[in-house]
């Protein structure tokens, strides 16, 4: 009830209009392909390219003999490209069938000879990532040299083992070093068997790991595992024995049968690392076949596709993975063991209402036509199609390679965020140019630009002087609307990502004017930002009681209504000359 006022006076009020909503944490890309090593199946937030590189590798040799050769994988050189402008980016890493790390067996130091026997095992330590590429066992060569070391692996080192108090000293050394010329990854001292010590090896080092749960299912989901967070960057605790209260309270050993499950000063490899059923050899860049995609057969669940379909089912849950853009390099939708993944990865981004999916339409070889078949034969706003591929260079390989434009075009949309913002074209020369692109696969005429862009495909146009650069910026949307431009979905993205972000924090919270008012000091001044900074000509808020009417209300609902002129791009210009005859006037 509002206050009766009688007597004379000066009444003051307080409207709270100060209300802060929380910052919307950094958004970034989805990437979902093979890479050199890491954990599978589990997405992992990188901000550097060196980042990834640390977790997921770069360059790695294929083949035996005469025809082995090094590679390196698209996702690592989408990799590259996003995180030249971006700061975040979500890896999902996929192996095929049954994958699994590596391990190394550390023998307690009464094992004597018998180091093969579960009995005398000390702990065992496990890979954080999988794959063969984690195995460093084989022959030793001089200085103590793994002769299957590589960057990529590691060993262990016991040393410095204290009976006397119950500790010693792990080493976590690289691969390919030698015993008199260490590389030190991690070094931890001072550590325990005993679980009631701080320095306890699983508190340390750490214990948790992350498993997929109903694998191949609709719902698959993460489950963590083990008491104490991973502190290594490489390995983790998975068994060990324990020497419960090795000291007493005086400082004495408590028993001395203790000491013999002290580990033994010595150094060894990781084995039993499995890529699982990936394909050798495996068909890389231009190679890329229907039933090779760098060693996955898309047309077999266990060969790959469980793996992406897995993947992509992970990322649809947009309360874990905050996500704006999804890129799959290495798939081709006129492959049709691919095409079936690319329908669900749309689906997937189209059920969020929040990402967008850069495809590519056709292998490399492919003509004109199949690539606009291709486009023509999808319908989504949620998704774009570029052609054709490009060819870049790799100083790590010394060597040029072709890729698909799903390489190369997410650097293209980080570069156009971070110079202009999510609603301005991707495209042109100011924001679509692929800088790193030696030649196109094909230098398109006017004619072919304007046969692709009709059915849907954004021509990557070459221009003397000036390079290589995306042209063109329509969604596969068949409707003509404003939705079949990339700005303007990616637009509606953005706003929905801030708005949902920045008002789940009035969720239970009372269905009234104030609280209303709340949301429209939240949503008004955003889109103000919006509108100055070009994104829309006009837009209007309502949430009043107009919508929110009382049988609303009792629903337990609170409705608001955004009413959005999104900015249009300037995609042809018209000039007109009109030449005069001497001495006429100009028109005003």
């Amino acid at each position: 009830m509002a206050e009766k006022i009688v007597s004379p006076g000066v009444f003051t009020r307080e409207v709270d209009q100060s209300f802060l909503p929380a910052g919307v944490a950094a958004i970034g890309a989805a990437l979902v392909g093979p890479t050199v090593k890491g954990p599978a199946g589990i997405p992992t937030i990188v901000s550097s390219y060196s980042e990834y590189a640390q977790i997921f590798g770069d360059t790695f040799s294929s083949g035996s003999g005469t025809s082995e050769a090094s590679y390196a994988y698209l996702t690592s050189y989408a990799a590259q490209e996003y995180l030249r402008h971006a700061d975040t980016l979500t890896v999902v890493r996929v192996l095929a069938g049954n994958f699994s790390p590596a391990s190394a067996v550390v023998s307690q130091s009464n094992a004597g000879t018998n180091t093969s026997s579960s009995i005398f095992n000390c702990f065992t330590l496990t890979s954080l990532n999988d794959g063969e590429i984690l195995n460093s066992n084989g022959p030793t060569g001089t200085n103590g040299l793994f002769l299957s070391g590589s960057k990529d692996n590691f060993k262990f080192e016991v040393t410095s083992v204290n009976n006397a108090k119950g500790t010693f000293n792990l080493l976590i050394r690289r691969g390919d070093d030698t015993d008199k010329r260490k590389s030190i990854l991690e070094q931890y001292n001072n550590l325990t068997l005993d679980p009631n010590s701080n320095n306890f090896i699983s508190k340390v080092i750490g214990d948790q790991s992350v498993t997929l749960r109903d694998s191949g299912g609709t719902d698959p989901f993460l489950q963590m595992s083990g008491s104490f967070v991973n502190k290594s960057k490489y390995v983790r605790v998975t068994t060990h024995v324990t020497t419960y209260n090795y000291l007493d309270a005086n400082g004495n050993i408590r028993d001395a049968n203790l000491s013999g499950s002290l580990p033994q000063v010595s150094s060894g490899s990781f084995q039993g690392g499995s890529d699982g059923d990936v394909q050798h050899p495996r068909k890389f860049y231009n190679e890329i076949t229907n039933t090779n995609m760098q060693g996955f057969n898309l047309g077999v669940a266990a060969e790959g596709l469980t793996a992406y379909e897995d993947a992509i089912n992970i990322l649809s849950n947009q309360d874990e993975y905050d996500i704006n853009l999804l890129m799959l390099p290495g798939l081709v939708d006129n492959q049709s063991n691919a095409a079936a993944v690319i329908t669900k990865a749309v689906d997937m981004c189209e059920d969020r209402g929040d990402c967008f999916a850069i495809v590519d339409p056709v292998a490399y070889g492919s003509t004109l036509s199949q690539a606009t078949t291709q486009a023509e034969g999808r319908d989504s706003n949620y998704a774009a199609m570029y052609w054709p591929w490009v060819q870049v260079p790799d100083n790590d390989l010394g060597k040029n390679v072709w890729v698909p434009p799903s390489v190369v075009m997410p650097g293209v949309y980080a570069f156009n965020d971070r110079v202009a913002a999510e609603w301005f074209a991707p495209a042109g020369l100011n924001r679509g140019g692929i800088d790193m692109a030696i030649m196109a696969e094909r230098k398109l005429t006017h004619t072919n630009r304007d046969t692709l862009y009709l059915s849907n495909v954004n021509p990557i146009a070459t221009f003397p002087n000036t390079g290589i650069c995306a042209w063109g910026q329509k969604t596969l949307q068949k409707k003509a609307s404003a939705l079949d431009r990339v700005n303007v979905r990616r637009l509606l993205i953005a706003a929905k990502k801030f708005i949902a972000s920045a008002t789940k924090f009035l969720v239970f919270e009372q269905n009234t004017a104030a609280t209303r008012l709340r949301f429209l000091n939240i949503v008004n001044p955003y889109l103000e930002s919006v509108q100055q900074r070009q994104g829309l000509y006009a837009f209007k808020v309502v949430m009043d009681e107009t919508n929110n009417t009382p049988d609303v209300i009792d629903r337990n609902q609170m409705v608001g209504q955004l009413f959005l002129q999104p900015t249009k791009t300037a995609e042809f210009i018209i000039i007109d000359f009109n030449i005069l005859p001497t001495g006429a006037a100009f028109p005003e």
